[in-house]
Order: structure tokens, then C-alpha cells, then sequence
């Protein structure tokens, strides 16, 4: 009869022991910065002239380490946007942003931390740096560029994919 509900509807503990609940996972975003921000126009510098219709390129590199002080990451994001004209591939503008930010994380198990940086930190971070990206084309001379969403976790599954292909191809040379 220990199986029964109580009056809150919950089990009723069958031997006076109750189990810890586990605790969410919890972040908070202690600061965000701009590292490192570089903005080229070469269309300007070079004069390129004419009907231009851009084909805008955008690399995704994610970086996170921890802090000397205890739960505490920094997370940086690095965006290369480079856009070209379509037809010459004459360059018009290159852009490189990276943009951290510092957590504070508590309630992620161990082998759950590598992924929890690199998909849920950028993904707090991202907005921020869609709008950087904005404003800086635009008062670059271009119009205002908005960045399509990053999938996170698919950047991360391919990022796993290559580091393994890396290990695989390192030890297939040492083998030899």
C-alpha cells in the first residue's frame, strides 16, 4: 500500500527515504564583449564600379574554455562574412567578429558540459551578434545584412565529425 497516492496525488514513499530531484541545469550570462571586430570595404578601397549582386559567404567557428573561478565558461563565437560579387568574384566586403560571452553554469553533468557550451552559450550569444553584423554592414556602406539562424547542433555534430576523421587520419600515419 506504500505505492498508493497521498492527498497531493504524488507516490508515497515506501520507506521513509525521499529522493534527491535531480536540479535543472541553470546559466546565466555574466558579460558579453566583442573581442575582435574587422571590417573591410573593399569596394570603396579598390573602386569596383557597376551593377553589383552580392553572394554572401558565412564560416562559423566556436571556441569555449573555463574560468579560474569555479562554474564560470567563456565562450566565444567567430563569424567570417565575406561577400562577393556573383559572376567576378570581386570582394566587397569582409567582416570578422568574435564575440564572447562569460557564463556562469551549475547542474550539467560532466559529459553534458562540452555540448551545453558550444550549442546553448552561442545561441544566448547569437542575437547579439546578428545585430553587430547588422549595424556594421550598414554604416559600412552596404545594406544592413541579417544573418540567417545558426543550427548549433548540427555545427557541433560536424565539428565532432571532422575531430574524429582528424584523429583517424593521424592514427592511420602513425600506423604506417
Amino acid at each position: 500500500m506504500s505505492d498508493q497516492p497521498n492527498e497531493t496525488g504524488a507516490p508515497a514513499a515506501g520507506d521513509g527515504q525521499t529522493q534527491p530531484q535531480p536540479q535543472p541545469p541553470q546559466m546565466r550570462v555574466l558579460g558579453q564583449f566583442i573581442r575582435d571586430l574587422s571590417f573591410e570595404n573593399v569596394v570603396v578601397q579598390k573602386g569596383i564600379s557597376g551593377e553589383l549582386q552580392p553572394d554572401v559567404q558565412v564560416q562559423v567557428n566556436l571556441d569555449a574554455k573555463k574560468r579560474s573561478t569555479e562554474n564560470q565558461y567563456e565562450v566565444i563565437t567567430k563569424f567570417k562574412v565575406e561577400s562577393k560579387s556573383k559572376g567576378t568574384d570581386s570582394v566587397l566586403f569582409l567582416l570578422e567578429l568574435e564575440y564572447g560571452g562569460i557564463f556562469h553554469i551549475e547542474n550539467v553533468p560532466e559529459e553534458q558540459l562540452h555540448p551545453f557550451l558550444l550549442i546553448e552559450c552561442p545561441r544566448m550569444l547569437f542575437p547579439f551578434v546578428r545585430r553587430i553584423v547588422s549595424d556594421v554592414t550598414r554604416d559600412g556602406g552596404f545594406p544592413p545584412l541579417n544573418l540567417d539562424n545558426v543550427d548549433f547542433v548540427a555545427l557541433y555534430r560536424q565539428e565532432l565529425i571532422r575531430r574524429a576523421q582528424a584523429e583517424q587520419a593521424a592514427k592511420a600515419k602513425a600506423d604506417a
